[in-house]
Formats: structure tokens, sequence, C-alpha cells
């Protein structure tokens, strides 16, 4: 325990529950949602457990969720940016963090949602184009497609999950 940092075995449950989650939607097809009217776009849900972390446990393990889902993304690398710690880890740390103290500010899980895939979307894709894999044009073009979709999928689920979870505290 970290002094001063008290972390009780609720937080410990979910960390590990959702980070497990987290590298399932990695090696599924669940992962990735084909958006019907762009052949070839696919819409990430692996943000989704890391967002929902940081609402019910705090930014600590919505942080330590998004490592788990940095490092599960880096292992399974299938382009040269994600073989990349600096793109694949290093911006999913912050995804809870600015999604907790979104849902804190706002009170409403579907704004932590926007803030949180916004976060993993310019995260990884400024990375992506300041490490040179990929040019703005690029950059911004996958920005526009999969960040529009990603925010709208995962502010429905995280609606729907917060919803079921409405009455449930963590210590």
């Amino acid at each position: 325990m970290i002094q001063g940092m008290k972390v009780s075995t609720k937080k410990i449950a979910i960390t590990g529950m959702l980070g497990a989650f987290s590298v399932a939607l990695s090696m599924t097809p669940i992962g990735y949602i084909p958006i019907p009217f762009f052949v070839g776009v696919e819409a990430t849900t692996m943000h989704i457990p890391v967002i929902i972390g940081a609402i019910l446990g705090g930014p600590v393990v919505g942080t330590v969720v998004g490592l788990i889902f940095g490092v599960s993304s880096f292992l399974r690398a299938g382009t040269p940016f994600f073989a990349d710690p600096l793109v694949s880890i290093f911006p999913r740390l912050f995804i809870g963090v600015i999604s907790y103290y979104s849902y804190k500010t706002f009170k409403y899980p579907v704004v932590a949602s926007i803030a949180g895939t916004l976060t993993n979307t310019i995260g990884v894709l400024s990375m992506i184009y300041l490490r040179g894999y990929l040019p703005l044009a690029a950059v911004v073009g996958v920005a526009g497609l999969n960040g529009t979709a990603e925010v709208i999928i995962s502010s429905i689920i995280i609606y729907i999950v917060m919803k079921a979870l409405k009455n449930y505290k963590v210590d």
C-alpha cells in the first residue's frame, strides 16, 4: 500500500475483472466493431472497461485498467506503431484519469464516456503522428471516422452499464 492511499478489496476486484475484460476484448472480434457505412473502418471498444473502472473505482483503478489495456495492445501489436509503447501504452494511462474527473465534475456517465473515448483517440493518434508513423491527413481522417463511431458506441454501452449499476457503491 502506498502511504496515505487505501485500496479496498472491491477496487482490486474491479480492476482485475475489467482488466481481464479489456484483454478479452483485444483477443476477440468484440473489441473491434465494423462500421457498416465505411468498409474497413472499425470502432474499438477496448477502452470501455477503462472508463467504467474509472467511474466505479476512481482514477487509480482507471489508470491500472488503462495500463492493462495498453500492455495488451502492445503485446498483440499488428502494426508497427502499436509495437511502440509510447503509442500503445502511454496514452491509455490517461483515459481513466480524464474519465473519472469528467464524471466527478458532471455526474453523468455519458460525459465521462465521451471524455475517455476522446482521450484514447486523440492520445493514440497524436502519438502515431508525433512518432512519424502516419501523416497528419491520415490521422485526421481516422480520428473523424473512428473517433465519432467510438464516441457513439461507448456512450451507448456505458450509459446502459452505468444505468444497470446505478446503486452500486465502491468503498
